[in-house]
């Protein structure tokens, strides 16, 4: 009998930790992102950078690394055009791989795999895609996502703590509902947040922002209606992309032309 009672009073407690450790995260981790969207983080950038800096030097352990100078040289070009204005000089490798990906990492890290060096038909869609993904690291992506799903195991640890959370259909439905209705939505936030802070700091640098929406017209393309649905997506639809960036393209347009007028005009390709 006492033993029962030790075990519910210990139940009681982790429950109460686990509530209090979430408050105190909801009420910490209040931050505001370059486009004005209410994120929650609540780790240290300096702990996030260093993961960064981390996986982007494994990633030049064993990923072959393209030697094209031209790649290379472009790549260079563009991502210092894209981030001159941001205070700090980004790391570009151009890695030898045959998918359409480029991505850029906490502690100012991009990388750009050679199939997309490929697609693009000149430099200014090539800065769409660098601009976007300096975008997730500019507006703390990676520790929003980190922050979340923390966030989200530790809930789903205090609901399996109740008598309801022991049921294995309910532990499948809390993770179905975690993955789909928080985890990935927030992931295709992020993907459309990083489109429109990517254009604008393309145009900004004196790249045309409407080969943006080119860009994409070629990246449906090549998808060949591969990708998933919308809802079991991490990223939007091809045709959400685009109809976004076209509302968002006057104001992108304003930066081009100021830039433009204030003689930025990059000769990168």
């Amino acid at each position: 009998m006492s033993t029962q009672y030790s075990v519910k009073q210990w139940n009681f407690m982790h429950k109460k930790v686990g509530l209090i450790f979430i408050a105190s995260m909801m009420l910490t981790a209040c931050a505001t992102s370059p486009t004005g969207r209410s994120q929650f983080i609540f780790l240290p950038d300096t702990q996030i950078n260093q993961m960064g800096l981390q996986s982007f030097d494994t990633l030049k352990k064993q990923k072959p690394i393209n030697n094209n100078p031209q790649y290379n040289q472009t790549a260079q070009c563009i991502a210092q055009a894209v981030t001159g204005e941001l205070g700090v000089n980004w790391e570009v490798v151009v890695f030898e791989d045959a998918s359409l990906n480029a991505f850029a990492l906490p502690g100012n890290k991009i990388g750009v795999h050679s199939a997309m060096m490929k697609l693009v038909d000149n430099q200014d869609q090539l800065a769409a895609v660098m601009g976007h993904e300096v975008g997730h690291v500019l507006a703390r992506h990676s520790n929003e996502r980190a922050s979340q799903e923390m966030a989200v195991q530790q809930g789903l640890s205090m609901i399996s703590q109740t008598e309801l959370g022991q049921s294995p259909l309910t532990q499948g439905l809390l993770g179905l509902g975690a993955q789909y209705g928080v985890i990935m939505p927030y992931s295709r936030i992020h993907e459309s947040e990083a489109d429109i802070i990517g254009v604008d700091l393309m145009a900004k640098a004196g790249f045309d922002p409407q080969q943006s929406v080119i860009l994409w017209q070629k990246m449906s393309q090549a998808s060949q209606g591969n990708q998933p649905i919308e809802f079991m997506s991490t990223h939007p639809a091809h045709a959400t992309r685009i109809e976004q960036l076209n509302q968002h393209m006057p104001k992108a347009m304003e930066f081009y032309k100021k830039a433009q007028a204030a003689g930025k005009s990059p000769k990168c390709l």
